[in-house]
């Protein structure tokens, strides 16, 4: 069974408040009018993006004429909204941005990336991890670059997971050319992503410069997968500042044509010989 945890609570949670409210015909007004809860804290509530208390739940039930089954089925689900996960034990060192999604890669159940300069963080040796952030915050102290590592480094504990996600990594040429850390440190990079395709639930692929112009050229982005209907998929962004969470089906239909598109242009990293 795959894992869950607070993130997927919230969003399935979320999800059938959503519908009760539509099957019930009520308005985000009508739910702001019974002075349940803001518009603003709705759209949260409905999202995912917070924990919930049990009392609103109940609340939104009743006003939805939800029967005591349900009522209590979803009061339930509250109750797991307000659960840690292990990377919110860390200080604020994750951004609420980002922290979303750790919460949705750690239950994904499949996970298909493109990343055109770097090696995908799950991947990433802890000296190729350092590296990186050393790069991009150039004042922080050994103790805040450690920290960033460890949490880097936490993540792939769902490599271990049984059973384990299925990911498909395709890195650009550049990811693998560029000497982040230094020789040394991209020869151990590149021998972790050889050990790594070698498991059956793992792929790593290059697009080789050969390639020229393709569909990915705007950038990175991550698609996930749960196999739990009231969890569905979600196309992760990320900018310097934040991330987009893109769930329309046109807009993961576009992402998913877009990754086909390169996943047969590019090669198994076994092929690579350098």
């Amino acid at each position: 069974m795959p894992m869950s945890g607070p993130t997927v609570v919230r969003r399935q949670l979320g999800r059938r408040l959503r519908r009760l409210r539509d099957a019930a015909g009520k308005t985000e007004r009508d739910v702001e009018e019974a002075s349940l809860a803001s518009r603003a804290k709705l759209w949260r509530i409905e999202t995912g993006k917070t924990p919930v208390k049990v009392a609103d739940v109940r609340a939104l039930c009743w006003l939805y004429g939800a029967d005591a089954a349900t009522t209590d089925a979803l009061a339930g689900l509250a109750a797991g909204t307000s659960a840690q996960g292990w990377w919110e034990e860390h200080n604020g060192a994750v951004p609420d941005w980002f922290g979303l999604y750790v919460g949705l890669e750690t239950t994904a159940t499949e996970i298909r990336v493109y990343d055109p300069e770097l090696v995908h963080g799950l991947f990433q040796t802890p000296d190729y991890a350092r590296a990186v952030y050393r790069a991009g915050r150039s004042d922080d102290d050994e103790v805040a670059i450690d920290r960033q590592v460890k949490l880097r480094l936490g993540r792939q504990q769902i490599l271990e997971r049984d059973p384990p996600p299925k990911i498909t990594a395709i890195l650009g040429a550049a990811a693998l050319a560029r000497l982040i850390g230094g020789r040394q440190v991209m020869a151990e990079q590149f021998a972790r992503l050889k050990e790594l395709s070698q498991r059956a639930n793992v792929d790593v692929r290059v697009l080789p410069w050969e390639v020229g112009a393709h569909a990915a050229l705007l950038g990175a982005f991550t698609i996930l997968d749960f196999d739990d209907p009231d969890d569905p998929a979600v196309v992760y962004v990320e900018t310097q500042v934040g991330a987009r969470y893109l769930e329309k089906p046109e807009e993961l239909s576009e992402y998913r044509r877009i990754f086909k598109l390169i996943s047969e242009q590019s090669t198994p990293i076994e092929e690579d010989t350098r």
